[in-house]
């Protein structure tokens, strides 16, 4: 199969050619019809993830149908339309047990732990838990989108943020998680406060549901929401991952507000500063999201069949396998306005 690899972190990944994946005994191959280009690949082909090992094929946000079947897979045939969280639980630890499985302490992730899906087939672990059938009425760019940006946000504003009507949550960063946390929270209720350093991304984001838009380079941010919101953000979330977003996100918040930290903080990022005074004296949650399990996804899906959430808008630019290098390494550049697709392999 054709797949997108590099073998040494930050040089120019490459399309090879390489072996094609087969199922353990509870695993499935799915063959790739669309997988999204994410911030998170690019960490990864930085170094900044210690699960990855060279050589290695990155991606993680994938959708496409079933290629192959292990032989204890039960649910599961060869046809199905499926997508998958970024996060695959082990069932077996405690926190699987208790359906955490986005914090599964044996997990696996394609595109990080092993092979992912910058390639024509990719394997997934415990497809009975893991895997999640596709309504025949979403596209597969569009689902490619739910197993990390969007049912990411989905968990951090739902779930972890526990955001509700009237309520006001500020999304600082609007690429593709800070746009999907904007429609989500929007649809729960909530009155949306956009912030980015581009006009074009807030301008999508008000169109998305924003009752407002500040633009991060204009002058104090979290004043500013504070001033919005008459008192700071009942939620906040920063959806960049990064020392300034994350410490606006924060003090921003009215007292007993929710902090919501979606954003990976790696390499250089990895130790933000805590407005820690302020988190005690006004008894503040700061609360971390990462990933959703399959199991929850009913609900989101149940959301979007029926028009309250639409993430087809949030697709953008839609590329080959062959256009998938350069795209990757120009993640950090934020240049793109919604998802980066591969559709085409």
């Amino acid at each position: 199969m054709k797949a997108v690899l590099f073998e040494k972190f930050r040089e120019a990944p490459k399309v090879v050619t390489v072996s094609d994946p087969t199922p353990d005994r509870h695993g499935i191959v799915v063959k790739v019809e669309a997988t999204g280009v994410c911030r998170s690949d690019w960490h990864g082909w930085m170094g900044h993830d210690s699960d990855v090992h060279l050589p290695h094929v990155p991606g993680h946000e994938l959708a496409g149908i079933v290629e192959a079947v292990g032989k204890d897979v039960m649910n599961w045939k060869r046809g199905d339309r499926v997508t998958v969280p970024f996060i695959s639980g082990c069932g077996s630890c405690p926190e699987c047990h208790a359906g955490h499985q986005q914090v599964c302490l044996a997990q696996e992730q394609p595109g990080f732990t092993y092979w992912g899906s910058f390639a024509e087939y990719v394997m997934i672990h415990k497809a009975d838990l893991n895997l999640v059938a596709l309504p025949e009425s979403m596209d597969f760019a569009t689902a490619a989108s739910l197993g990390c940006r969007f049912a990411t946000s989905f968990r951090a504003v739902v779930d972890q943020g526990k955001a509700s009507a009237g309520q006001w949550v500020a999304v600082h960063g609007c690429g593709g998680v800070g746009l999907s946390a904007v429609m989500i929270a929007n649809a729960v209720g909530a009155n949306v406060i956009a912030i980015d350093i581009d006009d074009r991304k807030l301008a999508l984001a008000r169109e998305l549901g924003a009752v407002a838009a500040i633009n991060g380079t204009a002058g104090d941010v979290a004043e500013a929401v504070i001033e919005l919101t008459r008192g700071g953000a009942h939620v906040s979330l920063d959806a960049l991952g990064h020392p300034v977003t994350c410490f606006n996100s924060i003090q921003n918040l009215r007292p007993r507000g929710k902090h919501v930290q979606v954003g990976l903080m790696l390499g250089e990022h990895a130790a933000p500063q805590i407005p820690m005074a302020k988190v005690i004296g006004k008894e503040l949650e700061v609360l971390g999201s990462h990933g959703m399990q399959a199991h929850r996804y009913g609900a989101m899906l149940e959301m979007i069949t029926s028009g309250k959430l639409d993430p087809s808008r949030l697709v953008g630019d839609r590329i080959s396998l062959e256009d998938a290098p350069v795209a990757l390494m120009n993640m950090d550049r934020f240049q793109s306005v919604g998802a980066t697709v591969i559709t085409s392999f």
